[in-house]
């Protein structure tokens, strides 16, 4: 599999996903597109100069046009807007679904053969549209979701327990949004079970400031987070260019497994160079089944309303 990667949407997190990117020499090229042709030719070019600090061979450039974006492996999208307080959750959709709409047209178009990593809010929504909108096979349109959710709830855990940073391992299913399903059962310290390291009551706490942990950041910079997004991508696509096969939950299309159809939620995949290699089904008990039900639910919500305004 080749080596260049485009991100479209040149803002805080594409421009972290790349500059982690280069940095870590993941791949050979990097496209940036914005809306905004200076803002990726500026982006790139601070970029491109630490690549130097680093010994890659990393390139990193502009696109001025979508055209300028052609024949890569993987293409990120972050393009979108954030929603605004005069905004209802249907005028948010419907601006980033248009966006959306024009990005993987020009994606279809230009990079026929690539893999899309939706990045782009909100998540599991948007990447059910790219879906729609490519008619591609459902392993190569997928959603970055548990990785940032997963990064965010290894973070809960280690200030609780203080201990195992590097070794802890952690599992969040479900839609990336209020109905995320943090899964401390099955998430582990130096392969130690988080539920016999810690109580009850404890893990209710790692649960709560997982599910807070994008707002709490904005409470305190007022935007959104960037730096753990960046990271999630680049761990992603750098699973996908390397054949890796990473076990990391991501939004995907199910088609009957957990006994849904149609539908793109987080769920644990195995990734590697065609993307998706391989979904990961969990036997889920009652609780987390109702849990997993309401996160369908949410998203679906979201679907019902880009079809009413006959968006699809």
């Amino acid at each position: 599999m080749g080596r260049k990667v485009g991100i479209v949407g040149s803002g805080f997190v594409g421009a972290t996903a790349a500059y982690t990117l280069s940095l870590l020499g993941t791949c050979h090229e990097i496209v940036l597109y914005d809306i905004v042709p200076e803002v990726a030719k500026g982006k790139a070019i601070d970029i491109g100069h630490s690549t130097c600090c680093f010994g890659h061979n990393t390139t990193v450039s502009a696109a001025e046009t979508p055209e300028q974006m052609q024949d890569c492996d993987i293409v990120v999208v972050t393009a979108g807007v954030p929603r605004r307080g005069e905004m209802t959750r249907a005028d948010l959709l419907m601006i980033n679904a248009k966006i959306m709409k024009q990005v993987i047209r020009d994606i279809k178009k230009y990079s026929p053969n690539a893999i899309v990593l939706v990045v782009s809010n909100p998540l599991d929504v948007m990447t059910y549209m790219a879906l729609q909108e490519t008619g591609w096979e459902r392993h190569r349109v997928l959603g970055m979701a548990g990785a940032l959710d997963g990064s965010r709830m290894a973070y809960q855990i280690h200030q609780k327990v203080g201990y195992g940073a590097g070794q802890t391992r952690a599992m969040v299913i479900g839609e990336h949004g209020q109905h995320m399903i943090p899964y401390p059962e099955i998430s582990a310290v130096g392969g130690v079970p988080l539920d016999q390291i810690v109580d009850r009551e404890t893990m209710d706490q790692i649960i709560e400031g997982t599910k807070d942990g994008g707002a709490e950041i904005v409470r305190y910079l007022g935007t959104s987070a960037y730096y753990a997004p960046g990271c999630a991508i680049a761990v992603m696509v750098g699973a996908m260019l390397d054949d890796s096969r990473i076990v990391t939950p991501s939004s995907v299309m199910l088609e009957g497994e957990y006994g849904y159809h149609g539908i793109t939620v987080g769920v644990p995949v195995v990734l590697g160079s065609r993307g998706i290699e391989q979904i990961i089904e969990l036997e889920l008990n009652d609780e987390l089944q109702k849990k997993f039900k309401a996160s369908v639910a949410s998203i679906q919500e979201g679907v019902d309303i880009l079809q009413e305004q006959g968006f699809f």
